[in-house]
């Protein structure tokens, strides 16, 4: 294990020296990377890299090669793999450096530095596919074996502090050296090299306005040293933090919990409505400690508008948050929509103006004038996101900006990038090249869909297709632990995403799953409010939940059964309508509504009187709610034939009940599956297309509707039922 496993406060020192013996250089690269990236303290989801100069053998002439390993563009250090690291020929890409000393013109933001990237592909060693990063010369330059470039929030408050230069002798001597701020890229990489030739006593350099850069011949070495650089600086921060002082002392108190979380869900639909009007976001609130001593504090307002330093922060958090000047304990939450209403309004017109003053003949457009990050005083802070792993992560950034600003608070005066070089990291070609490499969005991306009745059967299936399909899903059954199935066969089958996801409802995944009693309006009511808090708002809402009472022996059905039959497949459907409008009119944004109901809605049979009758009246309250709810609210239905398996108004009894019923010979002891599928296709038979109808046709129905391709679409039921002539209407 480590040899000094409680010499760090600050950071985690995780080695482990069995476990690094058993891999090869590479692997150990990994292992490294893996171990610093757990550490949000140490470095931030997809930030930093790790490097590692490794002796190769040539595929094609067999001799040995000097291999630079360095983390490729984009991944996360936390959750790399081998595949997440470029492998250059590193005697190519010293060659590349005389090509870019010829150029007159070159210089860190000069078309030379930029067109260095385009050769790195031809120094790729044995056909690695990961493209390299913009920080590979950071890392080849440096005349050591093992490089780490990490950002830890107590580094770059140094790095962030008026007097950096002056913080970094008084905290490390000349063991490591102050370089101001630089854009990422070859011309850094040969000052990083100038540096280590200068000053070869040095262990690492401090990037002004970044982060933290060191070295070592030995990768054990080189990681502790990581460790032992940053706990330094932040013991130096502790002995010199004054507390809620550090912020100027408190300007207001928080709310309570619960009235925190109520106002959050009042909030967030509208708000998400407004920052939406381009393209819908997804939210992550955050309320902790940290957060509410920084945006309840006298000095917020002022440290907020000063924006980020980091280039990876403000990347994220875009170049400053949106603060609102609220008070909590004297104003309503009418008073904080309209100085959001205000604040958003200024904040668009000052990013458009920031855009115009800071431009360039070839800047990319500009991109959604909306904040994704709003700091309220008593509540805390709401970023948003394209999904909720982007979301979640921007929460962790201005998180980790929040501790910068304490940092250099406490030790000196925090200042922010110059904005011209802030914008030119914000709307550099490079980043926009790309962002423009992302695959595509998914046809129901940026859409947060509660699927009710979500534990078994079809409501399970349309879950599933609705998350292939890129929306978050809401998993919600009366049965919690079915709609925790759910949700988790989700996660298991799309992972949740980057950033690092805690066990507080608004830092979930791709799927959550909720509760509710639709019978119920205060356990609707619940389930909505809990919804909002982990993803901001509500686009569409599926209702599968359904159940069918057989009658008795005499063909009868009792009060209580007829009363629940219509609770449920009646009256929960307009509960669950009637609470999500509420959210649909809060966000004045476009929104789906699809309902079930049944072919037997047209068709009267025996044995069915009460399951009949409801259906038909939930035929209805689609045509009802198509009208009360249009034109934002497109209301549709789907009308199932009877869907024998994975359903769980289908459990053995009531298959063995219906095979006697219809004749159909079986043996008392043969498997529920062979039961089922013997019924299954008795109902088969009786259609036109002579095959059973399964949760996963009815899935695909509920996707048309909620997707755009019926988009023109409302007050409609669609029948799936394999061709059922009864229920042809006359």
């Amino acid at each position: 294990m480590s040899a000094n496993p409680s010499r760090f406060r600050h950071v985690h020192d995780g080695w482990d020296d069995a476990c690094a013996a058993t891999l090869d250089p590479v692997g150990r690269l990994v292992y490294r990377s893996n171990l610093l990236g757990s550490d949000q303290r140490i470095t931030n989801t997809g930030g930093g890299n790790t490097s590692a100069k490794i002796m190769e053998r040539d595929p094609l002439t067999g001799e040995s090669v000097e291999v630079l390993w360095v983390k490729g563009s984009g991944g996360d250090l936390r959750t790399s793999t081998r595949a997440n690291f470029a492998s250059l020929d590193l005697k190519k890409l010293f060659t590349l450096r005389s090509i870019y000393l010829r150029d007159p013109l070159r210089g860190p933001k000069s078309a030379a530095e930029d067109a260095m990237v385009n050769l790195y592909p031809h120094c790729t060693f044995n056909l690695n596919p990961r493209a390299s990063s913009i920080d590979t010369p950071l890392h080849a330059f440096i005349p050591y074996r093992h490089v780490d470039h990490m950002h830890p929030n107590a580094v770059i408050a140094i790095a962030a502090a008026r007097n950096g230069e002056r913080l970094t002798r008084a905290i490390y001597g000349d063991e490591v050296i102050w370089t101001p701020w630089q854009r990422p890229g070859f011309d850094l990489g040969l000052t990083l090299e100038r540096i280590c030739r200068e000053h070869p006593q040095a262990h690492g350099v401090i990037l002004g306005g970044h982060g933290l850069i060191n070295w070592a011949d030995d990768d054990r070495e080189c990681y502790e040293r990581t460790l032992d650089l940053i706990e330094r600086a932040a013991t130096y921060i502790e002995e010199r933090d004054r507390g809620a002082a550090t912020f100027g002392g408190p300007k207001c108190e928080a709310l309570p919990f619960d009235r925190r979380r109520a106002a959050f869900a009042t909030i967030l639909p509208w708000l998400r409505g407004q920052i939406s009007r381009e393209r819908r976001f997804i939210a992550t609130i955050q309320d902790d400690d940290a957060t509410l001593r920084f945006v309840n504090s006298v000095d917020a307002p002022r440290l907020a508008e000063l924006g980020t330093s980091c280039p990876d922060h403000f990347l994220r958090t875009k170049i400053k948050p949106l603060y609102v000047d609220w008070h909590p304990h004297n104003e309503t939450l009418d008073d904080l929509k309209r100085k959001l209403s205000d604040g958003l309004e200024r904040y668009r017109a000052d990013y458009t103006r920031y855009y115009e003053t800071f431009r360039h003949s070839d800047s990319p457009p500009m991109r959604d004038p909306n904040p994704t990050v709003v700091l309220i005083p008593g509540l805390g802070m709401i970023a948003w996101g394209k999904d909720k792993s982007e979301s979640r992560v921007t929460a962790e950034f201005y998180t980790a900006a929040i501790e910068v600003m304490r940092g250099a608070e406490a030790i000196d005066e925090y200042v922010a990038l110059p904005l011209q070089e802030a914008f030119d990291i914000e709307y550099w070609q490079l980043e926009e090249a790309k962002l423009r490499r992302m695959p595509p969005e998914k046809e129901l991306a940026r859409q947060v869909i509660a699927v009710i009745g979500s534990g078994s059967g079809i409501g399970r299936e349309v879950a599933l297709r609705l998350a292939d399909e890129g929306a978050h899903v809401v998993c919600v059954d009366k049965d919690e632990a079915a709609a925790s199935a759910t949700a988790q066969m989700i996660i298991d089958r799309h992972g949740m995403g980057i950033g690092v996801a805690g066990s507080d409802i608004s830092a979930c995944g791709p799927a959550i799953n909720l509760a509710a009693d639709i019978t119920d309006r205060d356990s609707v009511r619940r389930m909505v409010q809990h919804l909002l808090l982990a993803y901001g708002g509500l686009d569409a809402v599926a209702i599968t939940a359904g159940i069918f009472v057989a009658p008795d022996v005499e063909g009868r059905i009792r009060d209580d059964q007829w009363a629940l039959t219509f609770a449920i497949n009646v009256t929960g459907q307009y509960i669950v309508a009637d609470e999500a409008a509420a959210i649909w009119r809060a966000q004045g944004l476009p929104a789906s509504l699809v309902l079930t109901t049944s072919v037997n809605a047209v068709v009267a049979k025996k044995g069915s009187l009460a399951y009949d009758t409801s259906k038909a009246a939930a035929n209805h309250l689609v045509r009802e709610l198509a009208i009360d709810l249009a034109p934002l609210v497109r209301v549709n239905g789907v009308a199932p034939a009877t869907v024998v398996q994975g359903s769980s108004m289908f459990p053995r009894e009531r298959v063995i009940a219906s095979l006697t019923k219809y004749g159909i010979p079986f043996k008392p002891d043969e498997p529920t599956g062979a039961l089922t599928a013997k019924l299954a296709q008795f109902y088969a038979d009786r259609s036109l297309l002579k095959r059973p109808v399964t949760p996963t046709d009815q899935a695909e129905a509920f996707f048309l509707l909620l997707s755009r391709r019926l988009g023109q679409t409302t007050g409609q039921i669609i029948t799936v039922d394999g061709g059922l002539h009864e229920a042809f209407l006359r």
